[in-house]
């Protein structure tokens, strides 16, 4: 890459760490890209992440050492978060999205990059700290939240089947209850897809009594996998606490009325901000 001016480098340096989060780049990396002294990236990256933070675009780390460099961690400040979550509430409560049943239309946003991408931002603050190996969805409407999120963590993402195909090869199957009719389902994975002992964050679009997810959870049982999370778009207010099948998870919005005759929805913030409070705690602690 030709040398460029220093205005120029800050530039590009910046895309360069944001379309890399969570990658360790080393510093001679850098001072051979732009063909500049390893004191002057130093410098640069010191300004780059004095941005970032004074932004609320997230954290520039440093590792010093042979194998150091610096990474960047994408953080949501608490006051964007707020703008985003009440914008997707205020989308969520369209009431041309009730559907015959008392179901929710969600599809259209599900298939729009840059609210998913934003979905992604704010789970990828709330489980930066923890230790993860993959992101884990149920085919198919969770797959552009599964894929987001996990472009932001910089992780695979594991797709479970509901049917199981020829071309996945050896698999595991098992059956699961979901659905307010308490429906029977099979969910299958592939024994080449996870690789055993993996901490898998797990995504869906929406949660009523947790079935599904606690599906995915059985099914991270056969291969000696963890849940290192839990992150949900939408979760239904309809389902007491106590009922749920699963209490440690992290919501953007909350479903609190469908009425279909009256053509009425109501969604309000779920509870990513306790969740993120409760984190932030056991951090500075």
């Amino acid at each position: 890459m030709k040398k460029l001016k220093r205005s120029a480098r800050l530039v590009e340096m910046t895309r360069f760490l944001l379309s890399r989060p969570h990658h360790l780049i080393p510093l001679t990396t850098f001072a051979q890209r732009y063909g500049a002294a390893k004191s002057s990236i130093s410098e640069d990256l010191a300004i780059i992440k004095e941005v970032f933070e004074n932004e609320g675009m997230g954290e520039l780390h440093t590792l010093a050492g042979a194998a150091g460099g610096v990474k960047y961690i994408p953080k949501v400040s608490k006051e964007h978060a707020l703008v985003f979550i009440s914008q997707l509430c205020e989308k969520l409560s369209q009431p041309d999205r009730i559907l015959p049943g008392g179901y929710l239309y969600m599809s259209d946003l599900l298939g729009q990059p840059a609210l998913m991408n934003e979905a992604g931002k704010l789970f990828a603050t709330i489980f930066a700290d923890r230790e993860i190996d993959c992101i884990m969805t149920v085919e198919t409407k969770g797959i552009p939240l599964a894929y987001a999120t996990g472009a932001e963590l910089n992780l695979p993402v594991v797709l479970v089947r509901r049917d199981h195909q020829v071309t996945e090869g050896s698999a595991v199957s098992i059956n699961y209850v979901s659905g307010s009719h308490k429906s029977l389902h099979t969910m299958t994975l592939s024994r080449r897809a996870l690789k055993e002992k993996s901490r898998v964050l797990i995504m869906d679009d929406f949660m009523k009594a947790g079935g599904t997810i606690q599906g995915m959870v059985d099914l991270l049982a056969e291969f000696d996998a963890k849940v290192a999370g839990v992150g949900v778009l939408v979760e239904s207010g309809e389902i007491e606490s106590e009922q749920r099948l699963l209490q440690d998870y992290v919501s953007l919005a909350t479903l609190t009325v469908v009425d279909a005759k009256g053509k009425e929805i109501k969604v309000e913030p779920g509870n990513y901000f306790s969740i993120e409070k409760l984190v932030s705690s056991s951090v500075d602690s």
